[in-house]
């Protein structure tokens, strides 16, 4: 057995053991094209012998830009890797201003991007970084291609070089910088070394329950995030078949025509799932509609391991025959796990999939932490609605007396770079303070409470914790986003982005005129609705934590708009800038 160590050993290890006729699949133009573990490996090879040629050296950085995932992305990553060089993956969503800072600040000398928008982005900061080409993996006239570098590689004189390179590439050396998308201030620049990476992918697989004979995975997550990127990882030590997703619209045509056994998302995109799914049903008549809604509020209850009892798991059996079955078929027929990260997944979605018999595994994780803390594990008792599980081997928790998540392990960074001062506030006595708040209970499960730095005072002293109040009132289907304010205020409310597709759904059965989404969010009878909603999530909570008032906002938060960072969770400070006049009507009107 291939002993694997250094992240470029993966594709090594998956040739010798399983030897892929598919290891990843992209469509161009409207067709698969796969590629072999061993054309992996060659194409890896290629491009490191190319960079040698261009006269890249242990430690130079290479930048990777691309707007979705894709088969190149993978080569060009080992191709990098085996040459001690450290590939610098950065969001194809960001701004021009930010792919200049992030280009200096790591010294990327050359950059590998996907597209011809970003290849534009890019051109206009070119100049003022230390870029020496551009090489893009689409085909643009009168453009560097990274087939240019492929071909420089066909010249195997280089081939003793790169071993001599490859051996030289130890554990603990840097393989990548990962910059955070920052919900605050300026990125920072993550250090994974080898082993950060290694260790978090062995460990992590003891938690995969997926058979690993004829698995497939479909991928879509941005691999610049190192969620995804450590999946990736994972699926070729498991010898799974890689599909690339063409796009998150395309992702129901893509779940069919591949039939993936699993898939990785964030609870966004399981909530757009789910939505999808109820407004289906809700379109349903008579006998057919009642059946579909018997089912859901069956699987809004469901508990692991029988915990209801004999004469509830009689009745998920015949919903499951019924009903969650016709689930399973919408997403391809043969998912048998789905993992969530990046941000908290609500307890009615772990339910209901689980329900459905489409467990989703929920996990925790940082950039920082490589990324797997803990993760949920259907087996052996590992699962628990609520929790992201237990920690994975090789990973210490311990709880700070302010109730802080501190983490050690082989999975903790080397640092943020060039940043001592914040690597020193971040690692202290080995242990990486998360700025999340939890907690670990008797039997090892841990629970996310909220974000440290999230956490506010009223004017009248009194703590507030958004984040939990926020995923309660996620759970209205209602309810697409919002977020709690009132730090120095005298109580907290709440900015409300309601859910364009269920209002519309709701204003046709209340036979209510739906021109658009900015007009529909002042009527009366849905303002008066959600105020039910908020209601009942406020009997959850303590007097200083019930949210007094409310706004609903005129648009959708998005991405693109600023909202949000690219694996959606929400820039606290961009939405209250952009809606600091509804602020202002809330504690001033």
């Amino acid at each position: 057995m291939t002993e694997i160590k250094r992240i470029f050993d993966f594709p090594y290890y998956m040739q010798k053991t399983y030897n892929l006729e598919k290891a990843f699949s992209t469509k161009y133009n409207g067709a698969w094209e796969s590629i072999s573990t061993t054309e992996y490996i060659n194409k890896a090879n290629a491009i490191s012998r190319g960079l040698l040629k261009l006269g890249v050296k242990p430690n130079d950085k290479i930048a990777v830009i691309s707007s979705t995932n894709r088969t190149e992305w993978n080569i060009v990553d080992i191709g990098v890797l085996q040459t001690g060089a450290q590939n610098v993956p950065i969001y194809p969503t960001i701004s021009a201003n930010d792919y200049q800072y992030i280009l200096n600040h790591s010294e990327s000398i050359y950059c590998f991007v996907s597209d011809k928008s970003i290849l534009e982005k890019l051109n206009q900061i070119k100049a003022q970084t230390p870029l020496k080409a551009i090489f893009t993996f689409d085909d643009i006239p009168n453009e560097e291609n990274w087939k240019d570098v492929l071909k420089l590689g066909e010249d195997t004189s280089y081939q003793e070089e790169l071993e001599s390179r490859m051996q030289a590439v130890k554990p603990n050396d840097l393989a990548t910088l990962i910059y955070t998308s920052g919900t605050t201030g300026k990125p920072k620049g993550v250090m994974l070394s080898h082993t950060n990476l290694v260790s978090n992918v062995i460990d992590s697989k003891k938690r995969v329950p997926f058979k690993q004979e004829n698995s497939k995975a479909l991928s879509f997550l941005p691999v610049c995030h190192v969620f995804e990127r450590m999946i990736l990882y994972l699926y070729q030590y498991c010898g799974t078949e890689i599909y690339f997703a063409e796009s998150i619209e395309k992702m129901s045509d893509n779940l069919k025509e591949i039939s993936p056994t699993v898939m990785t998302a964030v609870p966004r995109l399981y909530e757009k799932v789910y939505d999808k799914i109820v407004a289906k049903g809700a379109d349903l008549k008579g006998i057919k509609k009642a059946l579909f809604f018997w089912a859901l509020n069956l699987g809004l209850k469901y508990e692991p391991y029988k915990q209801n009892g004999w004469w509830y798991e009689w009745q998920l059996k015949i919903a499951r025959k019924l009903i969650f079955s016709k689930w399973k078929e919408g997403l391809g027929g043969k998912l048998e796990l789905m993992v969530s990260g990046s941000a908290a997944l609500q307890p009615r979605l772990t339910r209901v999939f689980a329900a459905a018999g489409l467990p989703v595994m929920e996990g925790y994780g940082l950039s920082e932490t490589s990324p797997v803390i803990a993760v949920n594990d259907m087996r052996n008792k590992g699962f628990r609605v609520g929790t992201v599980g237990k920690v994975i081997d090789h990973v210490t928790v311990k709880i700070a007396t302010d109730g802080e998540i501190l983490v050690k392990g082989p999975n903790v960074m080397l640092g943020y770079f060039k940043d001592s001062e914040k690597t020193n506030e971040a690692i202290n006595n080995g242990y990486f303070h998360t700025g999340d708040i939890g907690e670990v209970s008797k039997d090892g499960f841990l629970k996310i409470t909220d974000r440290k730095k999230e956490m506010f005072k009223t004017s009248g002293g009194k703590y507030v914790a958004p984040a939990l109040i926020e995923n309660q009132l996620k759970q209205s289907r209602f309810i697409e986003q919002v977020m709690v304010i009132g730090e120095g205020e005298k109580m907290p409310a709440a900015l409300i982005q309601l859910s364009p597709v269920f209002i519309k759904e709701w204003a046709e059965r209340h036979k209510i005129n739906y021109n658009s989404f900015a007009e529909i969010i002042k009527n009366e009878t849905l303002v008066n609705r959600i105020q039910e909603e908020i209601n009942g999530c406020n009997s959850n909570f303590g007097k200083w934590e019930q949210i007094k008032k409310f706004e609903l906002t005129p648009d959708i938060w998005s991405i693109d708009a600023g909202h949000l960072t690219p694996t959606m969770k929400m820039k606290r400070k961009v939405i209250k800038e952009k809606y600091a006049q509804l602020i202002e009507q809330i504690y001033r009107g």
